[in-house]
């Protein structure tokens, strides 16, 4: 959306149009019952829906059967802002979440990691990147997120290959809803490689992003910023790699392992420096 702004610079001011990024609603339902609202940049609604469906453990292994958007009327009254998941009703039914879902924040608390190894079963077999995979991915992902490059207010999730090559990229203002737009993306276009690939985020590494990606089946999460203790805790009670600091040449990796042969690294429990 352009605004007109007051644009401060050398002791000078100016006024200039400026774009600023949209933040809406988006009111999710499974099988047209509520499940909840979350703040979210428009575009991809249905990518959101699923893949927030789907980390909540919400679908209880049924198939998406389709997705739409729903109301008391033409969707364009609602200004596209609802959004059903429907399964034929072979979904459990949901428990609605209590207020809006932050686009920033997702549940907190160590029971939710008792919760979730009960739900989820630890990895199996998953891919072991190279450094050189790892390093440099946030170099990659910035050109490609049109939106950022525009207002510069929005978070990054992305997919990412054995050699590094990034093969999905979805923007929101929410770091979580980005990474929900990922895995509704995959999971509408029944891709299902997720252990032979990579999950990247340009926030930090909070639980709920890591329980949304070992929800998706991705052994490697690498994040820009800082992880959290809890984040740690569940990456690793789920076997997955998690790598925090992804900045340029270096990198931080908190559990699990890496392939870097000029280095010896291998899994391992706690914090390993990596700098090429």
């Amino acid at each position: 959306m352009k605004v007109l702004v007051q644009r401060l610079k050398n002791g000078e001011l100016s006024r200039e149009p400026d774009e600023v990024i949209v933040e809406e609603p988006l009111e999710i339902r499974l099988d047209g019952h509520l499940v909840a609202t979350t703040m979210r940049t428009p575009g991809h609604d249905y990518e959101l829906a699923v893949g927030f469906c789907s980390g909540d453990g919400l679908l209880g292994g049924q198939l998406v059967q389709s997705v739409r958007y729903c109301g008391e009327g033409p969707a364009s009254e609602f200004e596209y802002n609802v959004v059903t998941v429907e399964t034929g009703g072979h979904a459990p039914v949901p428990l609605p979440r209590i207020g809006n879902v932050s686009s920033s924040c997702g549940l907190c608390g160590t029971s939710a990691l008792a919760d979730m190894v009960t739900r989820l079963a630890p990895l199996g077999p998953v891919a072991t990147f190279p450094a050189s995979s790892i390093l440099g991915l946030a170099d990659k992902v910035v050109p490609l997120q049109d939106l950022f490059s525009r207002t510069g207010g929005l978070h990054a999730a992305a997919v990412f290959g054995p050699e590094g090559n990034v093969e999905l990229v979805r923007e929101d203002i929410g770091r979580h809803n980005a990474v929900d737009k990922v895995v509704g993306h995959r999971l509408l276009n029944g891709i299902g490689d997720a252990a032979e690939r990579g999950l990247f985020v340009s926030g930090r590494a909070s639980f709920e992003m890591v329980q949304k990606a070992w929800a998706a089946g991705f052994g490697t999460l690498v994040a820009v910023s800082a992880p959290s203790a809890l984040a740690v805790d569940v990456a690793r009670a789920a076997g997955m790699t998690l790598v925090g600091f992804a900045r340029g040449s270096s990198a931080n990796i908190y559990c699990g392992a890496i392939d870097d042969s000029r280095s010896g690294l291998a899994a391992s429990d706690s914090v390993v420096d990596l700098d090429l």
